[in-house]
């Protein structure tokens, strides 16, 4: 509840009250603390009327006295500031704090912040060769950047993770039928404003070759890949897991873990909803582990009694509760949402050496060695041969899993590999 009531927040709550009246203001409340549930979306408390105008008077100045377009010497190192929406814990890991540091590994300054923490955010573009913006949508404060970064003749990169620019993508999500009708409303009305700032950058970068395809029907500007990957952060945060699990996995039980980070998943396991139940309930040593949102009232009554269900946690006590499992298992509906999804919850299983069983949708089967680090399934035969193996076997399951460990430390982690990252992403800092 603390992180609800910032002091940030209830002074953006009452900003909103004085510029747009009470009722506006209790309905962005609403909506944010909705979203934040969730653990969906940027905050929707700041409010768009005056926030463009911090660098007015000094845009004025300096249009007076003949030198707003003044050159900058960019004759030093490139230095990157990455200004994006931080609200989001897997957002910011992937594709924030990952990315500084994956460019200072390739001898490239990379400095990043919050949107809304304006005076840094300019501090920021001073001081920048390259301006990386990261999952923002159109707005007065936005624009205020992108004209500051134009005045400064910075090269622009606008990095998004989901096809949050897409209404066609948003109305054939399964997931969507589980949200406030309200929320869905949000979400399609805002689209055209991601692809507005896709539209005016540069360059775009996506996480997948799938988003990267469904990117390109909305917009001309080029687009390409940097994949999510594993930090050496994340290999150590998930081998602590693995020795802290012990307690909690080494009752004899075989257990099948869905983790669900965000409302509306359920829809994605009802691909696998009754092979799951009829698994799980054949033996009274199986369980299914679901980590997350999750309403299990829709399970299967007997499946139910077989169900252990750890709402929210922490990152580290859901790694540790990942590692106690046997098998992860991550169904897909096939839609066009899914289609553009990345593989963190394979790289969140394979640092706890957890071999996964994935849909074929999306990016999940590229992390996944077929038959060596986990099963990719095509069918619902494909699901119960897996598990079935697994279960029989589960040394195999040991094995596999160590290998997912290894493939992810050699083949997914930071690195500037052509699965990793297009090569026209580095030759970007070099122009």
């Amino acid at each position: 509840m603390r992180q609800y009531l910032r002091l940030a927040l209830i002074k953006r709550f009452f900003a909103v009250t004085r510029q747009e009246g009470l009722r506006p203001a209790l309905r962005r409340m609403k909506l944010y603390l909705s979203r934040q549930f969730q653990g969906t979306g940027p905050s929707v408390l700041s409010s768009p009327s005056g926030s463009g105008s911090h660098l007015q008077g000094i845009w004025s100045d300096l249009a007076r006295g003949g030198g707003f377009h003044a050159p900058k010497d960019r004759s030093g190192p490139p230095r990157i500031a990455l200004i994006g929406d931080l609200n989001l814990p897997q957002c910011r890991k992937y594709r924030i704090e990952q990315l500084a540091a994956f460019w200072q590994s390739q001898g490239v300054a990379c400095d990043f912040a919050h949107y809304e923490d304006v005076p840094r955010c300019i501090h920021l573009l001073q001081q920048a060769t390259h301006l990386c913006e990261y999952r923002l949508e159109a707005s007065e404060l936005t624009q205020m950047y992108r004209y500051e970064s134009r005045r400064l003749g910075l090269p622009v990169l606008y990095d998004i993770d989901d096809p949050l620019f897409s209404i066609p993508a948003y109305e054939t999500y399964r997931n969507m039928s589980a949200l406030d009708p309200a929320l869905k409303a949000h979400f399609l009305s805002v689209a055209p404003r991601y692809a507005a700032m896709m539209n005016s950058a540069d360059m775009v970068t996506v996480s997948t070759p799938g988003l990267v395809e469904h990117a390109k029907l909305f917009t001309a500007r080029p687009v390409y890949m940097r994949r999510n990957f594993a930090d050496a952060e994340t290999l150590a945060d998930g081998e602590e897991a693995r020795k802290a699990a012990g307690e909690i996995g080494d009752d004899g039980l075989f257990r099948v873990v869905f983790a669900s980070g965000s409302q509306g998943h359920e829809a994605d396991f009802e691909v696998i909803s009754d092979m799951i139940a009829a698994f799980v309930t054949a033996a009274p040593d199986r369980r299914l582990m679901i980590l997350g949102h999750f309403r299990t009232e829709l399970l299967p009554e007997a499946l139910q009694e077989q169900t252990e269900h750890h709402k929210f946690l922490p990152y580290a006590d859901y790694l540790t509760h990942l590692a106690s499992a046997d098998v992860a298992v991550m169904p897909l509906q096939d839609d066009l949402f899914n289609r553009c999804k990345s593989a963190v919850r394979v790289i969140d299983a394979a640092s706890v050496s957890l071999p996964s069983i994935v849909s074929s949708v999306g990016d999940l089967s590229s992390v996944v060695e077929h038959g060596e680090s986990g099963f990719v399934a095509r069918g619902p035969e494909d699901w119960q041969g897996a598990l079935e193996a697994l279960a029989k076997d589960r040394t195999q399951a040991d094995a596999m899993g160590r290998k997912a460990r290894a493939r992810l430390a050699s083949r997914w982690s930071a690195q500037p590999a052509p699965n990793i990252i297009d090569a026209e992403v580095l030759d970007w800092i070099r122009t």
